[in-house]
């Protein structure tokens, strides 16, 4: 089964120079050995934007590019509307992407990873599963 692998994990890929990687980012060495991940739109323009260096740009462009996006409808965007919906009438506030990235998880019945804590509020009231390592 593939894995949407959340845009904190894939920064953590990236950026971390020191110290021990955490289970998350092993796990993803094990997913993209086993070319489980599955790449949303959205999930890599947080990872590429902010990127101060166009060399460090270009690089990690070009390491995500293999890596297909799943094609996400008018279906996908309705959904993340009705999870911010559900979760506001709850108290739960949360971005945007994170409701898309959740509507994509129970759409196409994919676990998220991630290092996001709020994805377990979200989980709370939604249909969502995560990858717990």
């Amino acid at each position: 089964m593939k894995v949407i692998v959340d845009s904190d994990v894939w920064s953590e890929a990236f950026r971390k120079r020191a110290g021990d990687p955490s289970p998350e980012l092993r796990m993803l060495g094990d997913l993209i050995r086993e070319s489980r991940v599955q790449m949303l739109g959205c999930i890599r323009q947080e990872v590429l934007q902010g990127l101060g260096r166009q060399e460090v740009f270009e690089r990690i462009r070009q390491t995500l590019r293999p890596l297909p996006d799943q094609e996400v409808t008018a279906l996908e965007y309705e959904l993340a509307a009705e999870f911010f919906n559900t979760c506001r009438q709850n108290g739960i506030q949360g971005s945007s992407t994170d409701f898309l990235i959740a509507a994509c998880s129970a759409a196409f019945g994919l676990p998220i990873l991630t290092k996001d804590k709020d994805f377990a509020r979200y989980a709370e009231h939604l249909p969502l599963k995560l990858v717990q390592v």
